[in-house]
């Protein structure tokens, strides 16, 4: 009896997981072009052969070197060694610096995971975020104080300053969204991480930070220019009344496109509280302001 052959196409998490990179990294690949992906339905798809030409050409020749290519234009880069560049802990590095308060030693950190290969956005996603989730759960079970919180909070703030200008895209960009936390949730790390992700893909960010009223989504969003979506950030929990509200009262002053993602989501209830998409991750809520940005292209076409 035969053995199954493998699908010849793979979904583009599987893709990032076969070439040791975040699934960002293999979706910027797509977006410009680097490696060929079809899209059926909402997910992207990836021929095995061109994966492994992607693969083969990122590797370069063999004999010599390195083994890697600088990046040129329409060829791929490196793919980094997944297990030499995340075998550094660096969020939980991070996470002790930021308790401390030490802006410094926490700048050094990021630093060095660049040094090592880890791109800007995957220190958003895997050593920045992460290190905030953990204090976050620390603070949640009473193992870590209010002013500890806080403190870490403010040198995050920092940090996401510094990195700031390296998500900028030059270009015509592709519309606007406007980001901000729901009334009631006092975070404003989430939606500033989620800002500058977004501005990585050519969009214009007006970010509002916590606590923002319905009518502050409002207003900004009707002085945005193309607007392609509101953004709604929950990281609170228990804080659905105030979700849903708000969501209920941009639909109706502005009638665009809802957002909603975040930790503090309920699983259960998070899809009836009125959003047209609910996200699970960054990675998903990205990948959902793309589809509608490429929704409001076509209907504009």
């Amino acid at each position: 009896m035969s053995a199954e052959r493998p699908s010849p196409a793979v979904t583009l998490h599987e893709a990032a997981d076969l070439l040791g990179v975040h699934y960002m990294t293999a979706y910027r690949y797509v977006r410009t072009g680097r490696l060929p992906a079809a899209k059926h339905g909402a997910e992207w798809r990836v021929q095995r052969a061109d994966l492994e030409a992607f693969r083969d050409a990122a590797a370069g020749p063999r004999g010599g070197g390195n083994g890697h290519r600088e990046v040129g234009e329409g060829r791929p880069g490196p793919v980094p060694a997944r297990g030499r560049r995340r075998g550094v802990s660096y969020h939980h590095r991070l996470e002790g610096r930021l308790l401390a308060g030490d802006e410094p030693g926490a700048w050094s950190i990021l630093q060095d995971a660049m040094t090592a290969g880890v791109e800007p956005h995957e220190i958003y996603l895997e050593v920045m975020a992460p290190a905030m989730a953990a204090i976050g759960e620390g603070w949640a079970a009473g193992r870590i104080s209010v002013a500890e919180e806080h403190r870490a909070s403010v040198v995050m703030l920092r940090l996401i300053g510094r990195l700031g200008p390296r998500f900028s895209r030059p270009g015509r960009k592709r519309g606007s969204v406007v980001v901000g936390a729901a009334p009631g949730d006092h975070h404003g790390v989430p939606v500033a991480l989620a800002a500058d992700l977004l501005r990585a893909e050519g969009f214009t960010v007006v970010d509002l930070g916590a606590d923002t009223p319905a009518e502050s989504f409002a207003e900004a969003a009707r002085d945005a220019e193309r607007l392609v979506a509101v953004g709604i950030n929950a990281t609170t929990p228990r804080n659905e009344a105030n979700i849903a509200a708000t969501i209920a009262d941009v639909r109706r002053m502005l009638g665009c496109p809802i957002v909603l993602g975040g930790s503090g989501l309920d699983p259960e209830s998070a899809p009836t509280l009125g959003a047209d998409v609910v996200t699970r991750s960054a990675p998903e809520a990205i990948a959902a302001f793309n589809a509608l940005a490429e929704t409001r292209s076509r209907r504009r076409a």
